[in-house]
Order: C-alpha cells, then structure tokens, then sequence
C-alpha cells in the first residue's frame, strides 16, 4: 500500500494517548506465562509483533484471549507456570519480530522440548548469532538451519548452567534472552553490557521475585545478576503498559517542525533507558515538558507536552545511542528542518535493523533534497531550518515501519501542492496500526 503526504498547512493541535509500549507488551506476554495464575493486562499494543509473540506462546499452550474489562479492553492470559509450556506441533512464526525470536530463544533453550523459530524474509534477514553465542555458552543446543547466523532457529531444550557474559553491545534483546534462560540454569547468570540497555525486562523480573541485581562499575558498564527460580509470583492485576514514547516520538518531532503546533502526548512511559530522545530534543532546543509525572506498574510514566520549536543541530553518540536507537530514523527528520549540522556516530547496529535504517534514511533525504552524509556508523546531516524546501518524492519504506512513519512526519513540510508518496506503508502496522488516523485527529 502506498500513503500520500500532503505539505505545508496542516498544523498540529489538540492530545492523544499513543499505543501501548511494544517492548513491555512482548514482555509482559512472555513472564505473564510463566507465572501460575491469570494476568489481566491493560494498554498492551496490538501491532503485529506483538501479535506474533501471542501466536507463539497459544502454539505452546498458553491462553490468552481479548476481553471487554471495566476499564475497556484488556487481554486475558493464564500462566502455565515455570515448567509448563508444551511442545510445540508447528514451527513457531515470528513474523516480522525480533524481539519475539530472541527472548523466545532464551526461554526454548531451557525446555524439556524442541523448537523452530522461524518468520517472514525480512527477519531471515537478520543476525541472530548475538543470542546464539551466549545460549551456547549456557550449554544450549541452537544452531542456525542455514548455518549463516540467521533463522530459522532449531533448538533442542536441555539443562542450561549460568554463565559471566561480557556483551560487545549494550541490546536489551540479547540481555533478556540470556535472564530468561537464567531463570532456569543451574548457579547464577551474570551479564555485562558496555552501557545501560532498556532495562524493562529486570523490572518485571524483580516485580515477580527474581532475586536480580543491577549495578555500573567502575569503568561505566552495567552489571546485571540473576538467580534461577523454582517458580514466579503473580503481577499485580490489572498489569498496565504505558504508552510507547517510540510511538509518541512521531507525534513529538511532527510538533517541534510544524510551524503553530501544539500537542498533549498522555501516559508515556519515560523509562531513563528510553527517554533520549527528550534529551536530544531539548538539547536542540524543543520546547517539551512532562507533566504529571508518576510511576505506573513500575514504569515512569508522564504526559508530554510538546510546541513547535526552533531547532538546530547536535551531536549524538556514545552511551546515548542505546537509548533511542530506535528512534533515530525520525530524529534524522527532525535533523533536516533544524538549523545546521547534525551528526549521528557509533549507531552501527542500524544497518542490521528490519531494514539498513542508515542506507534507508540517507537515500530518502537525498530524494526530498536534503543534504546529507552516509557514514557506517550513522550519518551527517545539514539541516537548512526554516529555509528547508523540500522536493515531491517517493519514498521506499523497504517494509520498514519506523522508515515509513520517519518520513510521514517530514512530508508535513511538503510545500503547498506537493505530497511525498511513501510505498509499501502498510508495514506501519507492525507497531502502530492506528498511525494515520491518530494523525488526522491532531491535524
């Protein structure tokens, strides 16, 4: 499916509460089935990766059902308990998701079963040898079907040991795999990471009784231990999940570069392992404030209010990266309406995304006439402020959702008359079916 995006002229106003957060929804599906007992389980994300993880757990027994609670939708999932899951009859498809295979790799690996995990073209693209090599560590029998790193993954469930593993990235895909494999390994499973990834799995974690420690050393890496469990206590019910401020991001960006906006993103969560693109933002000078800050379910979470801005360029890298690596396609955007340069460095890990995310977004700017760098590692824009004109265009989202909705928020800069066509926008669904008609809302 292709989506026009009309210029100049629209100015954002009013508020809205964004979906749930996708990373904390894949969570919160995959512990809530290992408890004993039923989880009632508000505000999680209905995108298609999500739906993926559900998918994969009903193959292993779990029951979960959508339900009208008496606060509105809910999803209804009873717990088989630690050792309950049952083998699977098909391979398990991950779709498009690579946070639903990895944490799912380090579960399967403990099994008393075996497994494929396996998924569209896109995510036999992607490397999964990050997770391989520390589960083999563990003692687990994973490997590679085409013996290339990639799915599909064959797994063959055995008695696991913890183990000291240094990662060479900060990947909260990779740390969770590995804790959710030490929940069953035999002594302690210990992770460093070279920064502070997203650290939603070690809250839930610690929420149910999971003897887990989180701590920096000396030298500015994170230590995080965990000791295996004979079984796991309940969630508070009802489980909420804030809003996903990957979500609010689009809305956050299409506010501070569209001249008179104003906008009210309600119930965000504003983890400090997620909340980077605040601090670049503010950084560059956007006008945001969080109001009523509070904690939900173990989450910050606060309601952002948002103003069109003068922006201008910055810096971003190093320890920053892993928080908003997901978020950086649209920051790239925001980047062509400031006012200078603006480089991106040591966000690598981009080009191994659901699509090359650096090749991705250089290759659009180009088309819509902005000025831009390709490096290896990131990119080097300059942003012409409010001097930016941009060219009609198409734009290949390469079935990437976060491409397809970085350059939905550029194109309200279109000139009168002009529209950018994005191709193949349906892939937005992934993590936010409701995207163009959040828009028109505020519009």
């Amino acid at each position: 499916m292709d989506q026009k995006i009309y210029g100049k002229g629209r100015v954002l106003r009013g508020e809205l509460t964004v979906p749930g957060d996708k990373s904390i929804s894949h969570r919160a599906l995959m512990l809530s089935a290992l408890t004993e007992g039923e989880t009632r389980i508000r505000g999680f994300l209905y995108g298609a990766d999500c739906i993926s993880t559900i998918r994969c757990l009903r193959e292993m027994g779990v029951s979960i059902e959508s339900r009208e609670g008496e606060s509105g939708a809910e999803l209804l999932l009873r717990g088989v308990g630690l050792r309950g899951l049952r083998a699977p009859e098909r391979i398990l498809d991950c779709g498009n998701s690579g946070t639903t295979m990895r944490l799912l790799s380090g579960l399967l690996s403990a099994q008393c079963f075996d497994s494929v995990l396996s998924g569209d073209e896109s995510i036999r693209r992607r490397p999964m040898g990050r997770v391989i090599r520390p589960l083999t560590e563990m003692g687990a029998d994973i490997f590679s079907e085409r013996g290339d790193g990639r799915a599909p993954l064959h797994i063959h469930g055995r008695a696991l040991r913890g183990i000291s593993y240094e990662s060479p990235l900060a990947s909260a895909q990779v740390k969770s795999a590995i804790l959710l494999a030490g929940l069953y390994a035999e002594g302690e499973s210990r992770v460093i990471e070279p920064g502070l990834s997203r650290d939603h799995s070690e809250r839930m974690l610690r929420s149910l009784g999971v003897p887990i420690e989180s701590r920096t050393l000396s030298d500015g890496r994170t230590e995080i231990r965990l000791r295996p469990v004979e079984h796991l206590a309940s969630f508070p019910n009802p489980l909420f999940i804030p809003g996903d401020i990957s979500s609010a991001a689009y809305f956050l960006t299409a506010a501070l570069i569209v001249p008179g906006s104003e906008l009210l993103l309600r119930n965000v969560g504003t983890n400090p392992t997620r909340d980077g693109i605040l601090e670049v933002y503010r950084s560059m000078g956007g006008d945001i404030s969080s109001e009523r800050n509070r904690i939900i379910a173990g989450e910050e979470v606060s309601d952002l209010r948002v103003r069109h801005s003068k922006l201008h360029g910055t810096t971003i890298s190093g320890a920053l990266i892993p928080r908003l690596i997901d978020e950086l396609p649209v920051i790239a955007a925001a980047a062509a309406a400031a006012e200078g340069e603006t480089l991106i460095r040591d966000a690598a890990d981009l080009r191994q995304k659901e699509s090359d995310r650096i090749s991705a977004v250089a290759e659009g700017l180009r088309a819509l006439g902005v000025s831009v760098e390709e490096r290896e590692d990131g990119m080097r824009i300059l942003g012409q402020g409010e001097k930016l004109s941009l060219r009609e265009a198409e734009i290949d989202s390469r079935g990437d959702h976060r491409i397809a909705m970085s350059f939905a928020v550029l194109g309200l800069l279109e000139e009168p008359g002009s529209f950018l066509r994005i191709h193949g926008s349906d892939c937005i669904g992934i993590s936010y079916p409701d995207f163009f008609s959040d828009f028109e809302k505020i519009c």
